[in-house]
């Protein structure tokens, strides 16, 4: 190979247009990572949770709107609501689909202790469960009462902290 004909160029050393755009390419690539402006996995993963907040905080607001609204066993709403029915609807509405009953909503999403609820986590009460509702935050949540045949907001202490059975992160 004789000299002009190094790398394509007829002038020595000097590198073709495609070979320097590799070369800056990587260079660029190498300060960006190590000044950590490109997403790995746990930026990925925190860039989730607000948008699963989002969500939570979402249907929170939705079942929150349907205060007052009346309780029919079975209903789905927007007019009346039974327990996992609000639930559904106010989850829908924020755009994430959940399943029809308590039963079948106690399986989803992960389990959350007690002390770690969350606005939006569902919680459940009674053995089955046969009871669910939406955490709203300082110790209160929103639910469609059989008792009371209405939606509304109810402290979890004292009737509810003893029949409570579980809580689930669904968003």
């Amino acid at each position: 190979m004789t000299e002009s004909m190094e790398y394509g160029s007829p002038e020595r050393g000097k590198r073709p247009p495609s070979m320097t755009r590799a070369v800056l390419t990587l260079s660029s690539l190498a300060v960006i990572a190590a000044f950590g402006l490109i997403a790995g996995p746990a930026a990925r993963a925190e860039e989730r949770l607000p948008q699963a907040a989002g969500i939570a905080a979402e249907a929170v607001e939705h079942a929150k709107s349907q205060v007052g609204k009346p309780y029919t066993y079975g209903a789905e709403g927007p007019g009346a609501y039974d327990c996992s029915g609000l639930v559904q609807w106010a989850y829908k509405k924020a755009g994430k689909n959940l399943s029809r009953t308590t039963y079948t909503q106690f399986k989803e999403g992960s389990s959350v202790a007690r002390d770690n609820l969350r606005p939006g986590d569902l919680v459940f009460f009674y053995s089955g469960p046969t009871h669910v509702g939406i955490y709203i935050g300082d110790g209160q949540m929103v639910h469609a009462s059989s008792s009371k045949d209405r939606v509304m907001i109810v402290s979890l202490s004292d009737y509810y902290d003893r029949h409570f059975t579980g809580a689930r992160r669904v968003a």
